[in-house]
């Protein structure tokens, strides 16, 4: 199983723990989507681009106000929550999840979540990756007259102006 349908089967886990989250997604801390499990598509690139920013924010945020490293950013709109939390050094995880959510109750399972992803993501980068492909050896190349005319080792004519050895 590779490690993006890893990912997506632990967002799905988590959704049907929570059934008020409305959409999840994985991605890179620049705002790659590693996986997602969304209802609306074309949603997850998206949510994921607005991440990245508001995570650079939440980083300057964290180490301007000596708060340490990122753990994890919750925005409450009139509808609903967005949640990020850190899966990782070098990605997150992303929620959307509606009014009546038990805030607690996902904090809980996105941190547990995000953990398993961080791993996830950890362990698919540290697996060897596959030899790559390498072009055939050349094919010795004939020469285009007897060996008796190619001349010295350079392949090319004689030099007569060199005259012959005694």
């Amino acid at each position: 199983m590779t490690a993006e349908a890893e990912v997506r089967g632990e967002l799905r886990r988590l959704r049907a723990r929570l059934p008020q989250v409305t959409g999840a997604l994985a991605a890179s801390a620049d705002g790659l989507v590693l996986a997602s499990e969304t209802e609306a598509a074309g949603e997850a690139e998206h949510v994921a681009a607005l991440t990245a920013a508001a995570l650079g924010v939440a980083l300057r945020l964290t180490e301007a106000t000596e708060q340490g490293s990122f753990r994890e950013l919750l925005i409450r709109g009139d509808s609903g929550y967005v949640a990020t939390y850190a899966a990782g050094p070098a990605a997150v995880l992303t929620l959307l999840a509606g009014p009546r959510t038990n805030v607690g109750r996902l904090h809980l399972e996105a941190r547990r979540s995000g953990a398993r992803i961080g791993e996830l993501i950890k362990g698919a980068l540290e697996r060897p990756a596959p030899a790559p492909m390498t072009a055939p050896a050349p094919v010795p190349r004939k020469p285009d007259r007897p060996p008796s005319l190619a001349g010295p080792a350079t392949g090319g004519p004689a030099d007569p102006a060199a005259g012959e050895p005694d």
